[in-house]
């Protein structure tokens, strides 16, 4: 059983979390069979192997002077603690440029996932999207996003979800 993540509450189906065989964490030296996979800034060597409770708990980020989301590519809250928590106690997400994390009701959305425009429309929350959708922070326009968004394509889309209104919002960003 791995920690509850608020922001990103399930690690292991977006692949944030690796599960295999038993591997050695860098930080605790417990033995893990479920380990981080996505990117963790740190200017410390040698870090290949975080388990879920010392990004929970923030041990990775404060022993190797780390962030598991550049603090500079969110959205602005109001409350401090709540970047703390993502950038020193919340699993990332891998994007083909720099990681972008939304905010909405003054606090972080939760990451859903990898999608693609099709996946959206499935999901039925294509108009929610339209509605949330910021070109602005993205840089392309909807119907460039309408066209060209593409789950594990040149155009990608990261869906993540208001943790107060459940509202969805889409960043996007291509390869």
């Amino acid at each position: 059983m791995i920690p509850t993540f608020r922001y990103h509450p399930d690690p292991i189906g977006t692949g944030a979390f690796i599960q295999g065989e038993a591997r050695k964490c860098d930080c605790c030296g417990t033995s893990t069979e479920v380990w981080y996979e996505n990117p963790f800034y740190t200017a410390a060597d040698g870090v290949e192997c975080i388990c879920p409770e010392c990004i929970a708990s923030g041990r990775a980020a404060a022993q190797f002077g780390g962030e598991f989301q550049d603090a500079a590519s969110t959205d602005s809250v109001s409350d401090p603690a709540r970047l703390d928590e993502l950038v020193h106690r919340t699993p990332g997400y891998c994007g083909w440029q720099q990681e972008y994390w939304l905010a909405h009701c003054d606090d972080f959305c939760a990451f859903v996932g990898y999608v693609g425009w099709d996946e959206i429309k499935e999901m039925g929350i294509e108009k929610e999207i339209e509605e949330t959708y910021d070109q602005d922070i993205c840089g392309f326009g909807l119907e460039d996003i309408k066209e060209n968004l593409t789950n594990n394509g040149g155009m990608q889309g990261y869906l993540f979800r208001c943790l107060h209104c459940g509202r969805h919002l889409l960043y996007a960003d291509c390869d």
